[in-house]
């Protein structure tokens, strides 16, 4: 399977689960997308169509932190970046969206680091 066709089938999982999750003001959709060096995450609320705060890797927070923006300690501090930044809004409680990426790996670690940090999905 060629790099185009595996990010073509990643991108229609990805629409097919955007079709089922919403976010709201309450509850937004935090959605991650991941590079080869970088990971990064949003929390969107969908009903206004704006992202309410974001983090990643090549956030100055982070950088500091770490070597190396695309391994697992990298989207660990993030996970941690972006509960901290959703609780100063007041949010507690969102919708994740892992954009078409298998729940394994980075994606798993910075989904794991944002729970322990307080935030409930």
């Amino acid at each position: 399977m060629s790099k185009l066709d595996k990010e073509a089938a990643r991108k229609r999982r990805h629409k097919r689960i955007r079709n089922k999750i919403n976010g709201t003001p309450d509850c937004p959709r935090m959605c991650v997308h991941r590079s080869s060096n970088n990971i990064y995450v949003q929390l969107i609320d969908d009903l206004r169509e704006i992202t309410l705060t974001s983090a990643s890797s090549l956030d100055p927070a982070v950088k500091e932190d770490i070597d190396f923006g695309g391994n697992k300690e990298a989207a660990a501090e993030v996970g941690k970046l972006i509960a901290a930044r959703a609780q100063e809004e007041g949010i507690t409680k969102v919708v994740f969206d892992r954009a078409g990426y298998k729940y394994h790996g980075r994606v798993k670690a910075l989904a794991e680091a944002a729970r322990e940090q307080g935030l409930n999905f």
